[in-house]
Parts: C-alpha cells; sequence; structure tokens
C-alpha cells in the first residue's frame, strides 16, 4: 500500500514537469525559434526565472544524497559547498554581466562561441566543446544514478533502479529537446517550491520526531561527534583547512565559466538581471545546510552506513518516519533536482556540438540545422550516459573525479582570453593542454588533494604560469578582432551600467 500510494504522487508529479516543460514554449512556435531561443531562451528570461534556474544547478541530487552522506561520514568538509557557491556568485556579480555583454553583442550562446570568437579559429571552439563534454558527461550520469536511486527508494523498492534510471533520462529528454532552456527555467519553479516546503518541513520535524528538539539533538553532536564539527572532519579524509580553502577558491571561479552556469548567463533578459540575481542566490545556500544536518541526524538513527549507503542517509529518515504520500512528495524534490541541472547539462551539451564541432560540417550549418543537430545530440548525449549507467557505471565515475577540476583548466582560456588581449592561441592551449595533463595525472595517481591543497588549483596554477610564459615569449600571435576598442569596453559595455530593460 506504502509503495503504491509514493509511487501514484510520484508519477503524477512527473506527468506534471513533462507538461510544464512543454508549455514554455507555447506562443512562441511550439516549439520553433532557432537556436538562440532553445539554447539561451531567446535572451529573455527575467530575475525569477534566471534565479530558480541557477539555483536549480547549485542544489542538485547531491545535495539530498551526497551533502547528507558526507555530512554522515566527515561532518564539516560538506560546508565547502556552501562556501564555493556563496563566493561563486560574488565573482558572478562581475563576471555574469561582462560574459553576457560580449555574447549579446557578437551573437554567441555557448563558451565554445566565445572561444571560437576570441582566437578566431573555430577548430580551437571545436576542441573546447569536445573537452567540456567529457566532463560534464559524468554529471548527467551522476544525476541519473541519483535519481535512480531516489526513486527506488522511496517506491519501497517496487521500481527498480534500471527503471528509474530510464524514467530519469526519458522525462528529461521529453521536454529539453522541445523547449531548451526555457522549459528547464519553468521546470524550476515547480522544483524549488517544492525543494524550499519539503526542506522547511523536514529540519522542523526530523530533530522533534527523533529527539525531542534541537536542543537535545545539538546537544549529542557536541558531545558526541565531535570530530565532524571541525576540518578535516571525521575519519582520515584528507580534507583540512588548506584543502577547504584551494577547493572553494577554485570551484568559485570555476563555476562563473562552468558551461551550464553561462547558459543561465546569457539567457538573462539584461546585466542588472544578472547583478540582482547574484544578490539573491546567496539565499538560496541556506537550504543546503538542511540536508548535512540531516546527515549528522541519520548518524545517531540509523548507525552503520558504510559506503554508498551513506547517501541514503536523508532517505533512510524519510521513509523510516513520514507517511507514503510525503515520502513521495519528498521524492518528487529530490528527483526534480536531479532532473533540472541534467536538463541543463544535456542542452549545453548540444549547444556546444550543434554551434562548433557539427557547424565544422558545411551541410549543418545555419541556424535551422544549427538547432536541428544540437537537438539531436541532446539525446545521443543523453542515451550515452544512460547506457553507460547500465553497462559501464565505472568508466563515467571515475571521470567525475577530474570533471570540476577539468574544467577549471578553461579558465585562463576563456576568462584570462577575454580581458587580455595578448593572451596568444599557443599559449592558451599550451597552458590548458599542462593544465590537463597535471590534473590527470595527479588525480588518477592518487595524489588529490596534493601538499594538503586540491590538485585541481595546483594544476590551474601551471596552466596560468605557462600561458603567461609563452605569450611573454612572443610565440603565436592572437587574431585582431574587427572591434578593435580596449578589452574593459567590449566586455562591459552594456554590463557595467543599468540597462532600462526590465528585469
Amino acid at each position: 500500500m506504502n509503495a503504491a500510494v509514493a509511487t501514484s504522487v510520484f508519477g503524477a508529479f512527473m506527468a506534471v514537469t513533462v507538461v510544464l516543460g512543454l508549455l514554455a514554449v507555447r506562443g512562441r512556435g511550439g516549439g520553433g525559434g532557432g537556436i538562440t531561443e532553445w539554447s539561451v531562451g531567446g535572451r529573455g528570461l527575467g530575475t525569477v526565472f534566471i534565479w530558480v534556474l541557477m539555483a536549480g544547478e547549485g542544489y542538485t541530487s547531491f545535495s539530498y544524497l551526497g551533502g547528507a552522506g558526507w555530512g554522515y561520514d566527515f561532518g564539516a568538509p560538506v560546508l565547502y559547498v556552501v562556501a564555493y557557491l556563496s563566493c561563486g556568485y560574488a565573482v558572478g556579480y562581475v563576471v555574469g554581466p561582462m560574459l553576457w555583454s560580449y555574447a549579446r553583442r557578437h551573437g554567441l550562446v555557448s563558451i565554445t562561441d566565445m572561444v571560437t570568437h576570441r582566437y578566431g579559429r573555430p577548430w580551437l571552439g571545436a576542441l573546447t566543446a569536445v573537452l567540456a563534454t567529457v566532463f560534464l558527461l559524468p554529471y548527467i550520469q551522476l544525476q541519473i544514478t541519483g535519481m535512480g536511486v531516489v526513486v527506488s527508494t522511496i517506491s519501497y523498492g517496487t521500481i527498480s533502479l534500471n527503471w528509474a534510471y530510464f524514467i530519469a533520462f526519458a522525462v528529461t529528454t521529453a521536454f529539453v529537446v522541445v523547449s531548451g532552456l526555457r522549459g528547464s527555467a519553468w521546470v524550476s519553479v515547480l522544483k524549488d517550491l517544492l525543494v524550499i516546503g519539503t526542506l522547511i518541513f523536514l529540519i522542523a520535524y526530523v530533530p522533534l520526531h527523533y529527539f525531542g528538539g534541537y536542543g537535545d539533538f545539538l546537544h549529542r553532536v557536541v558531545h558526541e561527534k565531535t570530530a565532524w564539527l571541525t576540518l578535516p572532519g571525521h575519519g582520515h579524509s584528507g580534507m583540512g583547512t588548506g584543502w577547504f580553502i584551494s577547493t572553494s577558491v577554485m570551484n568559485a571561479l570555476t563555476i562563473v565559466i562552468f558551461p551550464t552556469t553561462v547558459a543561465g548567463y546569457l539567457g538573462a533578459r539584461s546585466a542588472g538581471t544578472l547583478r540582482r540575481n547574484a544578490v539573491f542566490l546567496p539565499a538560496y545556500n541556506v537550504l543546503l545546510f538542511v540536508p548535512m544536518l540531516l546527515g549528522l541526524a541519520a548518524a545517531f538513527v540509523v548507525p552503520g552506513l558504510t559506503g554508498s549507503d551513506t547517501n541514503l542517509a536523508l532517505f533512510k529518515l524519510v521513509v523510516d518516519a513520514l507517511p507514503a504520500w510525503a515520502v513521495g512528495v519528498v521524492g518528487v524534490a529530490a528527483a526534480l533536482s536531479s532532473i533540472v541541472p541534467m536538463a541543463v547539462f544535456m542542452l549545453v551539451i548540444g549547444t556546444m556540438w550543434g554551434r562548433s564541432v557539427l557547424s565544422l560540417v558545411p551541410r549543418l550549418s545555419g541556424d535551422a540545422r544549427q538547432k536541428a543537430a544540437a537537438q539531436c545530440v541532446v539525446v545521443i548525449a543523453g542515451a550515452l550516459a544512460l547506457v553507460l549507467t547500465y553497462a559501464a557505471p565505472g568508466t563515467l565515475v571515475r571521470l567525475s573525479l577530474i570533471s570540476y577540476e577539468g574544467m577549471a583548466q578553461l579558465l585562463p582560456m576563456l576568462l584570462l582570453g577575454l580581458v587580455w588581449r595578448r593572451l596568444t592561441t599557443v599559449a592558451a592551449l599550451s597552458g590548458l593542454a599542462v593544465g590537463v595533463a597535471l590534473v590527470c595525472t595527479l588525480v588518477f595517481g592518487g595524489h588529490d588533494p596534493v601538499w594538503g591543497v586540491n590538485a585541481g588549483i595546483v594544476a590551474l596554477a601551471a596552466n596560468l604560469l605557462v600561458a603567461l610564459a609563452v605569450t611573454y615569449a612572443g610565440v603565436g600571435t592572437a587574431r585582431e578582432r574587427a572591434d578593435t576598442r580596449p578589452d574593459e569596453e567590449v566586455l562591459a559595455d552594456d554590463a557595467l551600467r543599468d540597462d532600462p530593460a526590465p528585469a
């Protein structure tokens, strides 16, 4: 009976999700329009839609599963998520409007477009698309896996993991192919309403239900879980102060050029929308404390979880303490926290390939054909992640170890290249090669952290040093753009003054 109730609630909300995503393009030609409308919402999303969309990327299935699992296993180190997101939003206050202005001026819709335009070499944009895809595919697989675990758990085992994986792929693909970024933004509204509501309820209910209130709960944490409250946390995690600071700094810088974040930037109606969004987004981070605290609560209620089972810490409490219909609602919130970011990951991979890789084929040039090609890539990318989830889950899980550290290596080529014209193509590419090679060597060699700091930031430092050295050595020449105004004007023209467009 419990399984039937929870599964019915989940099924009803998944149907609403698909319908809501498809309705996003109503009145816009039934999903028509070019790749700009599909990939960045026609650059017409206001503050609310941009806020829920970008908040959705920060609050993924990791927040329900990994966040609670890290809280259960280690404690304090998991707070790096709150630290880097908050700092990243502050960096985005400046960088977001700059990228928006540059892309709007030149009709660009992705980071690969920016690389192609900046250096004047389409093959470099295509190379960036391939590299970014390698680092993004693991995120799609992780969201599929996360939703699968959630659905299987809330259905009390009635829905198998394999079927849950397929549901995650099917629901996401159903609306993102048709409605693109705008559909993801609409679904984000439903997702955020459920996330905010369920987490406020859980953080109030669980301590009362299991501990009689916050006083007894926190007293037990302080006296029985002391190691969980300081760095490096419980156990031999290696995640001490140096790791915490370096990871927070690297991730805060990386998130502003992450392809999914940039898609949110470029979908904004105005630069002012992005600045307001950067001010409001940190408020959403308060919610990240909830699964972390519930993970600590689970350490008392369901002790002894090991390995991947610790990721189920929060849902062990939910299934045990709540009626079936409430379990279904919490499960829907967690599932949508997988679907929204997964949709944007698939969307940006499709956009990058449609604009930068497949567009190199003459028959696939032109706006309409680029959009069609991008939509096909969305399906292929999602299907590939799904197949690998079934057949070889370890492949993408292993790649996920370097996803963020690897994406960080694009920082000099993209961000430094846009603000400093002296950076040459050879220098940017040399730094990128060194950075990616070093981060792969360190991470796959088991040296992360290295010297107590994140391996990615060590690789990024080497990347930057090589790029600067090659530039000052005079190797290669940067392609001169038609617009020869100083860099600050090119990037900041509209971004650094209030845009009259309404938010």
